[in-house]
């Protein structure tokens, strides 16, 4: 019997495509030059958790079914009183998908997540930092098939920042394009 490795649909059309149509379009003497995705963080802020934990625990909880990966709970840095918050609580989420899994995300947030959100008109094409790096938000984590929307309690807004090794927006922008990122400037 054959073993046969499973490679994500997008991962296949990077190698297979997008390489060679940023390489033609930069016109990239080595092959290393392409930029390619590094990862993709999933952050998630629970404001709300400062005044019930269990708001916590569901929304980490929503966010690994989500990610397909353990989320990591973050915590707060310094006590704010004015905000009843104090050092060491939990008050986020997230998540940093490479490799195969980040691929299988993009797959999924740009095929399934983005269609679902209301009133969606396309991505801002300015959201780029400079580096090369995008982020995005959500306002609502029950676009993605993976909640159950009759079981969650609370809808969780959430930042989805995808991470290249562009050196230039231009070139992330236009490797995000190829991803078919429904960008609308």
């Amino acid at each position: 019997m054959a073993d046969t490795k499973y490679t994500p649909r997008l991962k296949a059309e990077y190698n297979d495509r997008i390489k060679a149509v940023m390489t033609e379009k930069f016109g990239y003497t080595n092959p290393m030059q392409t930029p390619k995705l590094d990862k993709i963080v999933l952050n998630m802020g629970i404001g709300e958790a400062v005044a019930d934990s269990k708001k916590a625990t569901a929304a980490l909880k929503d966010l690994t079914a989500i990610a397909g990966q353990k989320a990591v709970p973050t915590k707060a840095r310094n006590s704010i009183a004015g905000f009843k918050l104090r050092e060491g609580m939990i008050i986020g989420g997230k998540v940093t998908l490479r490799g195969d899994q980040m691929y299988e995300f993009l797959d999924r947030f740009i095929t399934i997540a983005l269609p679902r959100v209301k009133d969606f008109r396309g991505l801002k094409g300015t959201s780029f930092d400079g580096r090369g790096n995008y982020a995005t938000g959500l306002k609502e984590h029950i676009v993605f098939p993976e909640i159950n929307y009759d079981q969650i309690d609370q809808m969780w807004g959430m930042d989805v920042i995808v991470c290249t090794t562009a050196k230039t927006d231009e070139e992330a922008k236009a490797l995000l394009t190829e991803f078919k990122f429904p960008f609308v400037n």
